[in-house]
């Protein structure tokens, strides 16, 4: 058996085709091991999202020519959004790059290797057709307690600091046939959980044999009739595309979970224009009412950005306003970052770096009081907790609450998939303890 090396960056839809690439390779022999250190081939699979991207790569490439030089036959590729982005640069400053594949060519990766075997030179495939990709990748052959199953990519929304829609695409939905077959696929390995992936998840637009159109919330409902799916989520949403259809599935509760990702990235409307984001801080906070009106304990999370260019005090202080009035259960946030190609790197009002820092520090503490506090609500009750693997401590097993809070309970190891009641009993800084109820 050759031995292959896949090095995940970034996001979950990252992990999700990591895996499928290892399956595309493994019927050409090849088997996953968890160093590069003798492998056959080493594939990067790559996130242009965060500061510095391309030279965390460059830097990785630097250490894995060290590598090849002991092993001439190595096989070196750089696969995702910085190998889309950046692919022609990459083959000009890296020669021990042997292979550049964007998101959607990785189906073409074995007839890749069978060019770069060949000796034709470095290869590059970074075309966009998505859904030949989708149809083109094996099943996965192995499922945790919790699979995550890619539904929909690329972005049409072009926000004005994101690489996604040029790294991504522009946004394609898979059939619904084709999204159930492999959730039963999941299901029968094992999964419980099925996590639907998307950069605009729920622009979801599949369209089944008959012509019918399906929206993200017919494709739950469906989902949900899979006697082993015991739970459905998905990430990442825009508050554009957040309908009535999708906060009345959430209403109906079900396997649906009472979790929702919907990124603001800023409470002020000035900024929400200069981003793009092609909707407004009320727009937001109706659609929270909304949710909250249909599913009234849905736990809430969000994207934010701090120090977008112009951004001035005020700015700044209608994003704190508007998480103190939406409170979250959790958050991401970030300090802007100027992405290479994109609007808002150009712009001419950057904002100092100090600035950015002190900004991001208020605003974290004030998230952190928020998930704390939320946290701290759920002590002395009994939830449904979904048992996924074994913890740090013997006898001991981590699951998740219906609002993805970790919980370490102690339970047999036979217990994992399965949903168990636990009386919450205290929280450390990220995650609740309980005990199995009786």
């Amino acid at each position: 058996m050759k031995k292959l090396f896949v090095r995940t960056y970034g996001c979950q839809m990252n992990a999700y085709d990591s895996a499928r690439m290892a399956g595309l390779l493994a019927p050409l022999g090849y088997d996953s091991v968890d160093a590069p250190e003798g492998a056959d081939m080493v594939i990067l699979n790559t996130c242009h999202i965060r500061e510095k991207a391309a030279e965390k790569v460059y830097s990785e490439l630097g250490r894995l020519g060290q590598l090849k030089r002991g092993n001439k036959q190595m096989l070196i590729a750089v696969a995702g959004c910085v190998g889309q982005a950046e692919g022609a640069e990459i083959m000009a400053r890296a020669p021990t790059v042997d292979m550049v594949v964007g998101p959607q060519s990785y189906h073409r990766l074995p007839e890749m290797i069978a060019r770069a075997a060949r000796a034709e030179g470095k290869v590059l495939e970074a075309d966009f057709p998505a859904l030949e990709k989708f149809d083109a990748l094996p099943a996965a052959s192995a499922s945790g307690v919790s699979a995550f199953l890619t539904v929909q990519e690329g972005c049409d929304k072009f926000c004005t600091f994101c690489v996604v829609p040029y790294t991504r695409g522009p946004e394609q939905s898979r059939s619904p046939e084709a999204v159930i077959a492999e959730a039963r696929h999941l299901a029968g390995l094992g999964a419980r959980e099925i996590v639907l992936l998307g950069q605009n998840v729920n622009a979801y637009r599949g369209v089944d044999a008959a012509g019918r159109a399906w929206s993200l919330a017919m494709l739950c409902d469906a989902l949900g009739e899979i006697e082993d799916v015991l739970r459905i989520r998905y990430t990442t949403s825009h508050p554009r595309e957040m309908s009535d259809d999708l906060i009345a599935a959430h209403g109906r509760g079900g396997k649906l979970m009472p979790y929702l990702h919907l990124p603001v990235q800023s409470g002020s409307d000035a900024m929400l224009a200069a981003m793009n984001r092609q909707h407004g801080a009320d727009s937001y906070r109706r659609i929270v009412d909304k949710l909250r009106r249909a599913r009234p304990d849905i736990a809430l999370t969000s994207d934010f950005i701090v120090g977008f260019p112009g951004e001035s005090d005020a700015d700044f202080e209608a994003t704190m306003e508007l998480v103190r009035e939406i409170g979250y259960a959790t958050a991401f946030s970030f300090k802007y970052s100027a992405r290479p190609g994109t609007p808002a790197a150009a712009q001419k009002k950057q904002i100092p770096e100090s600035v950015k820092s002190e900004r991001l520090a208020a605003l974290q503490a004030l998230l952190a009081e928020q998930q704390h506090g939320f946290d701290d609500s759920m002590i002395g009750r009994t939830l449904p907790v979904l048992l996924e693997k074994p913890g740090r401590e013997a006898g001991q097993l981590m699951g998740r609450t219906p609002y993805l809070q970790p919980v370490h309970v102690a339970a047999p190891s036979a217990h994992i998939g399965r949903l168990v009641r636990v009386a919450i009993t205290a929280r450390t800084a990220n995650s609740l303890h309980g005990a199995v109820a009786a």
